[in-house]
C-alpha cells in the first residue's frame, strides 16, 4: 500500500502546474501587438487656411476650415525594458507604432468626398510606471492572475501617409502628406499570468488596454484643382488625436525568482511537534519571516522550559532553504532568527541569554539540490545550553 502511494504521489508530482503570480523583480523586457481604433469621427481643423483670392475654385464653392474623419480598425505594436522593485511597482521605456487606414473625410466645404485613401500612422517613445496588484494582500490568496494599472507620458510623431479624397460635387481633391511631433499621454490597465509550466521562469502572458492621446499634431494639407493644377487653398490640420488599443504580449523577467507552487502542493510549513529534547524546531512558509500561530507556540514551550532547567544560553540558528541565492538566503535566515530571538524576549527571556546566528542555506536539515524548495530547512533552531 505504501509503494502505491509513493507511486500516486510522484505521478502527482511530476504533472506541471500553473505557479501564483508574484511581483517582478530585477530587469525585464516585453512585447506586445493587437488592434487599435482611433476616436471616430477625428476632429480636424485648418488654421492658417490661405486662398490666393479663390483662384482656381470652381463657382460657388468656399473652402471652410472644419473637417472630421473616421478611420478603418487598424493595429498597434510596442516593446519595452524595464526594472521591477518586488514590491508591485514596475518602470519602464517604451517604444510604439500605430496605424488605420483612412475610411472616410468629411467637411472644408468638400462634401460628399469619395476615392479616399491613405494611412494615419504614429510611432514614439513613452515612460510609464505601473502597479502589479497581489491579491495575497488584500487576504484573497494566491492567484494565477495579477491585474496591473499604469500610465505614461513620452512624445509621439503623427504621420499622415498619401491621406486623400476628392469631392464628388466639385472635384477637389484633398490631400495630406505630413508628420508632427507632440506631447503624448497614456493610461493602461491590464491582467498578467505566468507561463512557468512551459518550464521558463519569469516568462508572462499579459492581456491590456491602453489610451493613448497627444496634444494636437499640425499637418499641413492641400486642396486642389486638378482641372487647373492649382492649389485653391493650403494651411495646418489641428489633429484631435486620441487612440484606444487592446493587445496581447509577453513579458519575460531575466532574473525573475522561481515562483512559490500551488497551495495544494505546498508541504507543512510547520513541523507537527517540536523536538523532545532541549531542542526546538520553527519552520516558517516560503521566503517568509514571520511568526505563525503554531511557531509561537513552540517559541512558548522553549521559554517555559529553559526556565524549568535553568539553562545558561539559548542559541538560536537560522536557516533557509536552496531556492534563492546564497546571498539572499543568508539575509532570510538572519530575518528569521531575528524574529525568534525577539519571540522569545517577548516571553520574558533576557537577551543577554540569547544567542543568534544566520547560516543561510548552508546546513540543510534535507540535503537538497541548488533551486529546490524544502520545507524542513525554512527554520530556526532553538537550543537550550
Amino acid at each position: 500500500m505504501n509503494f502505491k502511494r509513493a507511486l500516486l504521489a510522484t505521478a502527482l508530482l511530476s504533472v506541471p502546474a500553473l505557479a501564483n503570480a508574484q511581483p517582478v523583480t530585477g530587469l525585464y523586457i516585453g512585447a506586445g501587438a493587437g488592434v487599435n481604433w482611433i476616436n471616430n469621427p477625428e476632429r480636424w481643423d485648418i488654421s492658417g487656411n490661405t486662398v490666393a483670392g479663390n483662384f482656381g475654385l470652381p463657382p460657388g464653392v468656399q473652402i471652410n476650415n472644419a473637417g472630421k474623419a473616421n478611420f478603418e480598425t487598424g493595429w498597434a505594436g510596442v516593446v519595452s525594458i524595464g526594472w521591477g522593485f518586488g514590491n508591485g511597482v514596475r518602470a519602464e521605456v517604451e517604444g510604439n507604432y500605430r496605424s488605420n487606414e483612412v475610411d472616410s473625410i468629411r467637411g472644408f466645404g468638400l462634401a460628399p468626398v469619395g476615392r479616399t485613401g491613405g494611412f494615419q500612422q504614429s510611432y514614439g517613445v513613452m515612460v510609464n510606471a505601473f502597479y502589479d496588484f497581489d491579491f495575497a494582500n488584500f487576504g484573497l490568496g494566491q492567484s494565477i492572475f495579477q491585474p496591473y494599472v499604469g500610465a505614461g507620458v513620452g512624445y509621439v510623431w503623427t504621420d499622415f501617409r498619401n491621406m486623400r479624397g476628392v469631392s464628388a460635387a466639385n472635384g477637389l481633391v484633398f490631400n495630406a502628406n505630413d508628420t508632427d511631433g507632440q506631447f503624448a499621454y497614456q493610461a493602461i490597465a491590464g491582467v498578467a499570468t505566468p507561463l512557468t509550466w512551459l518550464g521558463i521562469t519569469g516568462l508572462t502572458l499579459t492581456a491590456e488596454y491602453r489610451f493613448m492621446g497627444t496634444l494636437q499634431p499640425e499637418i499641413f494639407t492641400t486642396v486642389s484643382n486638378p482641372a487647373t493644377g492649382n492649389a485653391v487653398a493650403a494651411g495646418t490640420i489641428e489633429v484631435e488625436k486620441y487612440n484606444h488599443s487592446v493587445m496581447l504580449g509577453l513579458r519575460y523577467a531575466l532574473f525573475q525568482p522561481p515562483a512559490p507552487p500551488p497551495p495544494v502542493a505546498q508541504a507543512p510549513a510547520v513541523a507537527p511537534a517540536p523536538a523532545p529534547a532541549r531542542t526546538y524546531l520553527v519552520f516558517f512558509d516560503w521566503d517568509r519571516a514571520d511568526l505563525t500561530a503554531r511557531a509561537r507556540e513552540i517559541i512558548g514551550e522553549a521559554a517555559t522550559n529553559s526556565r524549568r532547567v535553568q539553562s545558561t544560553r539559548i542559541e538560536v540558528a537560522g536557516h533557509a532553504d536552496r531556492s534563492g541565492t546564497p546571498q539572499y538566503n543568508q539575509r532570510l535566515s538572519q530575518r528569521r532568527a531575528d524574529a525568534v530571538a525577539g519571540e522569545l524576549v517577548a516571553r520574558g527571556i533576557s537577551r543577554n541569554e540569547i544567542t543568534v546566528t544566520a547560516f543561510g542555506e548552508s546546513r540543510p536539515l534535507v540535503p537538497t539540490a541548488d533551486g529546490v524548495r524544502e520545507p524542513q530547512n525554512r527554520r530556526v533552531e532553538i537550543v537550550l545550553r
